[in-house]
């Protein structure tokens, strides 16, 4: 890395990145490609974002390549890594801004927090048979390590899934694969959860002579507002008849795929319309039918019905943690140029990722990502073949290639005196010395490494 030294000999530029995942960590090297000091504020302690905590992790495959990426980002030269450093906590966007020195703060936080279900009183029942998304797959990932500590959920028969994208669609294969395991296991057939969702449901009972009905295990179901041919789980290349058509058929094969493999049903053209309870517990949600009409979506008058759940996920997206100087706009940030993530009234502040786009997954962090969609769900439906090239290497090079104004936009602002740097670092070795962190990414990224 830099030396600490040779860092202080002479005017550099200073970028200051929040968060260090994959947008982020592609932001920091780019910046470190250019001479530019990037210091990364992550969160955690660990920079893995959702890469760790929201690709389930049946995806080792994927895991590794992004995890591999994001280290060779953040061991380059020039690449300052803080960890537990928490915008809005430890730092403040104010404070960043008016630092002596820094050219510019890249937001790349990421989206966390779930978008609200808009029912009635739903909230009053979380953890009591309703949960979002996102705490629901960070169990997931984690909660058979030692040191996991955070919430516990039970995984329940005949569980509802509200939504419709990728994220919905794992949700729904984490509560299949999970009742199939458990029940194999009361029969003494004990499975991996990677092997079970890689070999599919049927197949793994087929070979331990098992059927379904012996079993007797009822799976999910997610209940989607549109039709299954409108699900975003597969996106056209461009806007042509033709390409829409196909996009079509490929998210009704999509759906028939998740059937057959993983016994997941999709439901579409539901709206859920209230919440069933017993004045304790969530019991399930009423739904309303709808039909599309005239491009908009129109509910059936009297067509509601009631469906019992034990277990609601609702997965409707995930927008951007609010934050204290970040202007609103809705669930987002208010951005002056989405094009280059400016943002409103804050001159030198900049969104990119899943914070600018609102977006929860790696996957659709850039819409301009829709190309290689295909290629992704595969990989989310368990069909990745081996020699298909890297799923996420158009995402990559456009992410780097969208970043490259914001960098030299950046390098327009005077560069900070080694006295300017010396100030700034003074914080940043401090943290450095409660961790007990060298400095040395790739040393810290050993000791810390997912279980």
């Amino acid at each position: 890395m830099l030396d600490l030294q040779q860092l202080f000999s002479e005017p550099r530029h200073l970028i200051v990145i929040c968060g260090g995942a994959v947008s982020g960590s592609e932001a920091a090297a780019l910046c470190a490609q250019r001479g530019i000091v990037a210091v990364v504020l992550e969160q955690n302690v660990r920079p893995y974002g959702k890469i760790e905590d929201g690709l389930p992790r049946w995806h080792e495959k994927l895991r590794q390549q992004e995890y591999t990426r994001i280290d060779d980002n953040l061991a380059r030269s020039g690449v300052f890594y803080v960890p537990r450093a928490t915008l809005g906590r430890d730092y403040h966007l104010s404070e960043l801004r008016g630092q002596p020195g820094v050219a510019a703060v890249l937001l790349a936080n990421g989206a966390w927090r779930d978008r609200p279900l808009q029912l009635p009183g739903v909230d009053t029942l979380l953890g009591k048979g309703f949960v979002y998304q996102n705490p629901f797959v960070y169990w997931f990932n984690h909660y058979e390590e030692s040191s996991y500590d955070g919430p516990q959920f039970a995984v329940e028969p005949g569980a509802i899934v509200v939504g419709g994208g990728l994220a919905s669609v794992d949700v729904g294969k984490i509560i299949n694969l999970e009742l199939y395991k458990r029940a194999l296991a009361e029969r003494g057939v004990i499975v991996s959860m990677v092997e079970l969702e890689h070999i599919g449901i049927p197949k793994t009972l087929a070979a331990h002579g098992l059927t379904l009905e012996q079993l007797g295990v009822e799976g999910a179901t997610i209940y989607y507002r549109r039709r299954v041919q409108d699900m975003p789980i597969a996106f056209p290349k461009d806007g042509s008849v033709e390409q829409l058509q196909k996009t079509e058929r490929v998210r009704e094969k999509m759906v028939q795929i998740l059937a057959q493999k993983y016994l997941l049903r999709v439901k579409d053209c539901h709206i859920p319309v209230a919440t069933l309870s017993d004045g304790e517990r969530l019991c399930g949600l009423r739904f309303r039918k709808s039909q599309p009409e005239n491009g908009k979506l129109k509910e059936v008058a009297g067509s509601d019905y009631d469906v019992p759940a034990r277990l609601v996920v609702s997965s409707i997206g995930s927008v951007p943690e609010p934050l204290p100087g970040i202007p609103g706009r809705g669930e987002l940030y208010d951005y002056a140029d989405e094009a280059t993530g400016a943002l409103r009234g804050l001159n030198g502040v900049f969104g990119l990722g899943n914070v600018l786009t609102g977006k929860g997954n790696i996957h659709d962090s850039r819409d301009n990502a829709r190309d290689i969609s295909q290629r992704v769900i595969a990989s989310y439906l368990g069909l990745t073949d081996e020699r298909e090239p890297d799923p996420f290497a158009a995402e990559r090079a456009q992410r780097r290639a969208e970043l490259e104004p914001l960098i030299a936009r950046a390098t327009l602002s005077p560069k900070a005196t080694p006295d300017e740097l010396r100030a700034f670092f003074s914080r940043v070795f401090a943290r450095w010395r409660e961790l007990d962190y060298s400095g040395d990414y790739r040393a810290w990224i050993e000791r810390h490494r997912p279980a």
